[in-house]
């Protein structure tokens, strides 16, 4: 079993605030029984998160920021490939904030109305757009293979001001953008939404973008399981609650884990905060090792407020 956790710790007072209260013994026993491999530092600006890093590494997909092909992945062609989400941008006066994700209150028919109204514009820079869900198109083109794109996990309820790409390549896609807003602002679909007051649909974001490599690595023998119940309540900031979801991965995850170790089985374990993730694999338990666990390890708070 290797387990990826996702949001182990974010940047902020109030993450750090409630891990300093957070008890998980059972991930407090997996760290004194498994050992750190190189942590993958990074920072909270980057495009792919860290959880996106260790996975494509398991995956073995290309770790380039921005450039993790995850729309790729199950596509036949070598094209390159990105998905599109609807999605609702709050601007005010000095910035611009992704609204909530996934749109609330939206239905399949809502988004494949809105897709047949913006195929025409993509196609014209060479974009085919298909339906995959409601919440999530996909797009094919060549411009897609090098445009690096930053991580919806990213921008969730956030200022735009640092995601939105703004290189030499990316001056289709910011037309794109400026264009579906003015299309977008009459849309009859939009006027059903605003009469039941949920968030417009009024722009659209890119992600997941490049192309599988011909020499792409091979996978790791045993793929991660993303633990991912931690991920709604970081990017709401609602701290209490990831706190809770902390304590019930401990309890059933993690507890899970250990009482593999116990049975002689391997297991990894993948910590990811906003900035760096940290693997950690079984190893030989030595006499002397087990003596000293007898003393106690440091709490998991040391390690968490370093992602």
């Amino acid at each position: 079993m290797h387990l990826l956790i996702p949001f182990a710790f974010c940047s902020s007072e109030g993450c750090a605030s409630a891990l300093r209260a957070l008890r998980l013994p059972h991930l407090e026993k997996l760290l004194a029984r498994l050992a750190p491999k190189p942590l993958d530092a990074g920072d909270e600006f980057s495009l792919s998160p860290p959880h996106e890093r260790a996975l494509a590494r398991a995956l073995g997909l290309p770790v380039t920021d921005g450039l993790i092909p995850w729309a790729a992945l199950d596509q036949a062609t070598g094209d390159g490939w990105g998905f599109v989400t609807p999605c609702h941008w709050q601007v005010a006066t000095n910035q611009i904030t992704m609204g909530q994700l996934p749109l609330p209150d939206f239905t399949a028919n809502e988004s494949q109305a809105f897709l047949a109204a913006m195929k025409p514009y993509f196609a014209e820079d060479g974009i085919a757009l298909h339906f995959d869900s409601p919440n999530r198109w996909r797009a094919c083109g060549a411009m897609l293979k090098d445009l690096p794109t930053a991580s919806l996990d990213r921008v969730a309820g956030r200022n735009l001001e640092n995601w939105i790409p703004r290189s030499a390549q990316a001056v289709h896609l910011r037309r794109l953008q400026n264009e579906m807003q003015m299309l977008l602002y009459t849309h009859p679909v939009n006027e059903a939404r605003e009469a039941r007051r949920v968030p417009v649909v009024n722009s659209f974001w890119l992600s997941g973008t490049g192309s599988l490599p011909r020499d792409r690595a091979t996978p790791t023998p045993m793929p991660p399981t993303v633990v991912n119940t931690l991920h709604d309540a970081a990017l709401q900031e609602n701290w209490p609650a990831w706190a809770q979801a902390w304590q019930a991965l401990d309890a059933t995850e993690c507890a899970a884990l250990l009482t593999q170790l116990d049975q002689g089985q391997g297991g990894q374990l993948t910590l990811c905060g906003e900035r760096h993730a940290q693997t950690f694999t079984a190893q030989a338990q030595t006499l002397v090792t087990r003596f000293m666990n007898l003393f106690g390890t440091q709490p998991p708070s040391t390690l968490l407020e370093k992602l």
